[in-house]
């Protein structure tokens, strides 16, 4: 379990995260923001629990996204099997997501939505994520965007599940970084 505040004058974030879970509790003030995050999480097999208030729907949708990469990038195990992809059809919306939580953060996308668009993007980078939204056709937006989410929510459970290799999916092994004082370089 992370739990994180996230506070800036434009927006208050206390946000709980379960990699295991299945509580789902999402109090944002904006409905569909709420609806994105409860199927993220439910796609993802994630609990999650999340208060935020903000001054612009743009602020709190980006700040939330913020929040949640930053607490989920805790979340990640050593042996993770680290890729997933799904591809979800919801009536008239067809749309593939593919994610990788290596911590080499990108994201490619094309959502109908900027804020949506922005979510995943910012989502993905402070998760340290590739990630890339493919939406193949659809008209409706709110099918679109919540198909594109579903995706990313059954590629990041996907991902983030341990291995059954029992070691890290990576030619590189573990990535050691550790930071210096100026005076020690």
């Amino acid at each position: 379990m992370t739990r994180i505040r996230r506070d800036t004058r434009e927006t208050q974030i206390t946000l709980e995260v379960h990699r295991q879970g299945s509580d789902i509790e999402i109090d944002t003030g904006d409905t569909f923001l709420d609806h994105m995050l409860v199927t993220l999480a439910r796609y993802a097999g994630l609990g999650l629990t999340i208060d935020a208030t903000g001054d612009l729907r743009h602020h709190l949708i980006e700040d939330v996204a913020i929040a949640l990469g930053t607490a989920l990038r805790e979340e990640i195990p050593t042996e993770a099997e680290r890729y997933g992809w799904a591809t979800v059809p919801m009536d008239d919306a067809l749309v593939r997501a593919a994610i990788d939580i290596g911590g080499r953060p990108w994201y490619e996308g094309g959502l109908p939505s900027d804020l949506y668009d922005h979510f995943l993007q910012s989502l993905a980078t402070n998760l340290g994520a590739t990630l890339h939204v493919v939406v193949d056709r659809g008209r409706d937006r709110h099918h679109i965007v919540e198909a594109g989410v579903k995706a990313t929510g059954l590629a990041l459970r996907q991902a983030l599940r341990k291995g059954s290799g029992g070691g890290i999916f990576s030619t590189k092994g573990a990535v050691a970084i550790e930071f210096l004082d100026s005076e020690e370089m």
